[in-house]
């Protein structure tokens, strides 16, 4: 994962720094020393400081990067979480790709919190899902670990999740099932399988197949009791579609044991964070 993340930092900075950041290097000489704090400017959860760290130290490694508040922790209005001292040219330069990456992910994990808190008398958990930016979705799911929910699947290769689409090109829940279990057992694979429902009739068809996790795509919440009933704990109940942080609560107090959430990574508001940077005199 290391790698990776650095090669997404390397690419963000090609993007934005490309032949060089020539309003810096027209007005500010490599003599001039500065100290950049991050402020927060909404309340919210911190992440991504890490990343903004390495963002900095891929600019120039002589920078000095303190965390003050670590990722994960709760911020309010006027913290400083973060301050970067060194050369005040490479702190301007890697100053808005920084942000860009903290901005998101504090906003991921803002959102996650606000979910997860709001059913922390459940026993259901917050996912995310594969809704996120191309090419950041490593980035993007370890915000919402930092916010407190969990991961879902990381792509289409950890996990066999069998949906509408699958289902109507198979026949059936049960031949889709049966395919995916011949597969595994032909490479040797121990993936969990879920499989998607869209009524009480597909989740009993489902049941018979005995697969790891069952989702529950659209369910009213009278029909999730149902079904949630109807499982009774023969595997694990997934709740998605159209859930928000209104009636989040509703879904939860229903029994299943998660609730996955597109809007954590594809509809996310980024936290407002500035870099207020001062000269070293």
């Amino acid at each position: 994962m290391e790698s990776y993340i650095e090669e997404i930092i390397r690419q963000a900075l090609d993007e934005d720094i490309q032949s060089g950041d020539v309003t810096t290097q027209a007005i500010i000489s490599d003599e001039v020393l500065g100290r950049g704090k991050f402020l927060i400017k909404a309340d919210g959860v911190i992440a991504g400081l890490n990343i903004a760290k390495n963002v900095f130290e891929m600019i120039d490694d002589k920078l000095d990067f303190k965390v003050l508040i670590p990722d994960g922790g709760k911020v309010k209005v006027g913290d400083i979480v973060a301050e970067v001292v060194g050369k005040a040219s490479s702190i301007l330069t890697a100053e808005r790709t920084a942000l860009n990456f903290l901005q998101r992910m504090s906003g991921i994990a803002t959102l996650t919190n606000g979910f997860a808190e709001r059913i922390n008398y459940t026993k259901a958990k917050i996912l995310d899902t594969r809704k996120t930016v191309p090419g950041l979705r490593l980035v993007d799911k370890e915000a919402v670990l930092l916010g407190g929910g969990q991961n879902h699947r990381i792509g289409l290769f950890d996990m066999f999740l069998i949906k509408d689409n699958h289902i109507e090109i198979a026949g059936s829940i049960t031949n889709a099932v049966n395919a995916c279990k011949e597969f595994q057992q032909k490479k040797n694979l121990k993936l969990r399988i879920e499989v998607e429902t869209k009524n009480l009739e597909e989740v009993k068809e489902a049941l018979t197949c005995n697969v790891d996790i069952i989702m529950l795509d659209n369910f009213k919440t009278d029909l999730m009791r149902k079904a949630v009933a109807l499982i009774n704990g023969k595997c694990k109940v997934e709740a998605s579609g159209n859930i928000n942080i209104e009636n989040v609560k509703e879904v939860a107090e229903t029994g299943v044991d998660f609730i996955s959430v597109g809007a954590l990574t594809h509809s996310v508001k980024a936290l407002d964070i500035s870099l207020e940077v001062e000269l070293i005199k």
